[in-house]
């Protein structure tokens, strides 16, 4: 089946999501796939972060689809991103349906599978022009600061009843979707193993702005978000702990642009290296001795399955993470914690080797692949497939 996927992340963000990694699973299947890049579900705030973005979508908006990939397009949509507004959402429908509808047609991609990420996907697209629709519920998005919570929340409720099936990543999404939709089922995030497993390869090196940190390095590698990560929780582990050294890989303000990182000025052992390109995480997993997940327990996080958690342990690292409720089930080879207390003992203990042993840690990563949880997917997807058309010639035969 060709694929139209709706996605709430842009193709080339430096950490990847499902969104991409599912694109490429059904690209390399040879299923024809039209990835549609966020739709602007945010609204914008006067940060140059957002103004830069605007003006990259508004370039690449007026260009036809770009093919990354065989199989593969990337759409970037023209779109209004004021979703509160019912007269937004009505002339963004216009656009992003239209647009469906011209590049189906250009580039030969049958309306078969919709593969959806946005909760707002029925007030943008015409769900009844495709065979199947899935809704991927990676996260509860309504909860993100900036988004119009209740346009989603009404929008998303009508998105579950009217899908043929549900994927959600976290438990507290199965109890969200499940009412609405008896083909809701749980897989949790996965990872790329072979691409983080290289942080173990002896060829793989270790970043020349990491190796000029001493030792021992903290880390974190992902989307810098106040809404996210504890910052008063990582300020009191760096003071209590000055000798270690805190280093964060990625962009800050990733989905929360007013993020504020006042908070750690004047801690020297702190480091915010920016956000690196994928293909070099592998070597930045290699220089830490410990890897953190230093979330803050919110509506939002209490969702959340981080990717991250299966990278770390494809890279071999010890992982010290705050107790999120979708982790629960792996405290075999990863250290929960809810306090700073908890937190400085555990990196000691990380530190000193009193942790899940790697073959542990190894063999969780090495279950929690793409192309595993791919198949697994795509044989509900089949099934539920042949029961809506025995169904609707049921149907017609009456």
């Amino acid at each position: 089946m060709d694929v139209t996927l709706v996605s709430t992340a842009d193709w080339d963000n430096p950490y990847w999501t499902n969104k991409q990694h599912m694109a490429l699973q059904f690209a390399k299947r040879g299923q024809k796939v039209l990835y549609i890049e966020s739709q602007g579900l945010r609204a914008p705030t006067a940060t140059s972060k957002d103004l830069k973005r605007i003006w990259r979508r508004l370039k690449r908006g007026l260009r036809p689809p770009r093919k990354v990939r065989e199989n593969l397009w990337i759409w970037s949509p023209l779109a209004i991103p004021f979703q509160s507004n019912a007269l937004v959402r009505k002339f963004n429908r216009i656009l992003l349906s239209g647009g469906v509808r011209l590049w189906h047609l250009v580039y030969g991609i049958r309306p078969q599978l919709l593969w959806t990420y946005s909760p707002m996907t029925t007030e943008f697209y015409d769900l009844d022009r495709f065979e199947l629709v899935v809704y991927h519920a990676v996260d509860d998005i309504k909860t993100q600061p900036g988004m119009p919570y209740r346009a989603i929340a009404a929008a998303e409720e009508k998105l579950s009843r009217q899908v043929d099936a549900i994927f959600v990543t976290a438990q507290n999404l199965l109890q969200l979707h499940s009412p609405f939709n008896c083909e809701t089922h749980y897989f949790s995030n996965v990872a790329d193993f072979m691409h983080f497993n290289r942080a173990l390869a002896p060829e793989t090196a270790v970043p020349a702005d990491l190796q000029v940190i001493s030792s021992p390095r903290i880390g974190f590698i992902g989307a810098i978000s106040s809404y996210k990560l504890d910052f008063h929780l990582i300020r009191e582990l760096a003071d209590r702990r000055p000798q270690w050294q805190f280093v964060f890989v990625g962009e800050i303000g990733e989905g929360d642009p007013l993020s504020d990182l006042a908070i750690f000025e004047g801690a020297s052992n702190i480091h915010f290296l920016g956000g690196r390109r994928y293909e070099d995480l592998p070597g930045y997993l290699k220089g830490l001795d410990v890897v953190l997940q230093p979330n803050r327990i919110n509506d939002y996080t209490r969702s959340m399955f981080p990717m991250k958690f299966f990278e770390y342990l494809a890279a071999g690292r010890p992982v010290v993470s705050a107790r999120l409720p979708a982790l629960s089930e792996y405290d075999d080879v990863a250290c929960f914690c809810d306090t700073s207390d908890e937190f400085l003992a555990a990196i000691e203990q990380a530190r000193s080797g009193d942790c899940a042993s790697l073959e542990l840690r190894l063999d969780a990563a090495r279950k929690q692949t793409y192309d595993d949880r791919t198949s697994r997917m795509m044989e509900i997807v089949t099934r539920v497939a042949a029961k809506k058309r025995a169904t609707e010639r049921d149907r017609r035969a009456l």
